[in-house]
């Protein structure tokens, strides 16, 4: 039995899809992606590898979506640097070229649920699953040259890290109010306590709770 488990365990880490750089394109080509970026130290990835290689078997001979794995450490460094991984595990997907991050659970009822909703990709050249919306979008585009589809890319990624930008901004704005505020909270309380004379009540009331319980001792 014993036996058995490792079996079934080497299989299916040598089933597992890890990208590189240099097979990313070819493997992500047309179908929509959900993407492990992790490491092989974290613990956190470690915890969470049987339910992701049990979702990646799963979808092994999936036409339209693409469950793998990115290691930032070993092959994938620059595949990690190029879609802003920070922190192990990354889990994102989408269309490869434009990933979103996923925030939902770790385990693998979640991964499965949420891999169920995945959609195909609508197909720019074929029109296979576009919708009529999609499909009128994509013969626009294609009406443009390279450089304004270049020029609509670069508006893009310039809006993105504006957006970026401004949230950086915010929360060390926020950081310097909140030790502000903490540090108002901690002088008032302390004015507090010195004008009710707190400590001196407090004392008092246990006090006479002593002297109460004696006096009903006696009687």
């Amino acid at each position: 039995m014993f036996n058995k488990i490792i079996i079934a365990s080497t299989l299916a880490c040598s089933m597992a899809l890890e990208l590189t750089p240099e097979t990313w394109e070819e493997k992500t080509a047309g179908k929509t992606t959900f993407i492990k970026f992790y490491a092989p130290w974290c613990g956190h990835c470690k915890a969470m590898k049987p339910s992701w290689d049990t979702l990646m078997e799963e979808y092994k001979d999936s036409d339209s979506i693409l469950v793998a794995d990115v290691n930032c450490i070993e092959g994938g460094a620059d595949l990690c640097k190029k879609h802003g991984v920070k922190g192990f595990p990354t889990v994102k997907f989408g269309e490869a070229s434009n990933l979103e991050n996923y925030k939902g659970g770790r385990d693998l009822d979640s991964l499965k649920d949420f891999a169920g909703t995945l959609k195909p990709l609508c197909n720019v050249e074929t029109f296979d699953n576009c919708n009529d919306e999609q499909k009128a979008i994509v013969e626009a585009l294609f009406e443009e040259s390279d450089e304004d589809l270049g020029k609509r890319v670069k508006s893009y990624e310039d809006e993105m890290a504006d957006i970026d930008q401004k949230f950086v901004e915010f929360v060390e704005e926020f950081k310097k109010t909140y030790q502000v505020l903490g540090a108002q909270k901690a002088t008032t309380e302390a004015e507090l306590a010195v004008d009710s004379n707190i400590k001196l009540v407090k004392s008092v009331i246990a006090a006479k709770k002593r002297e109460f319980g004696e006096k009903s001792e006696e009687l």
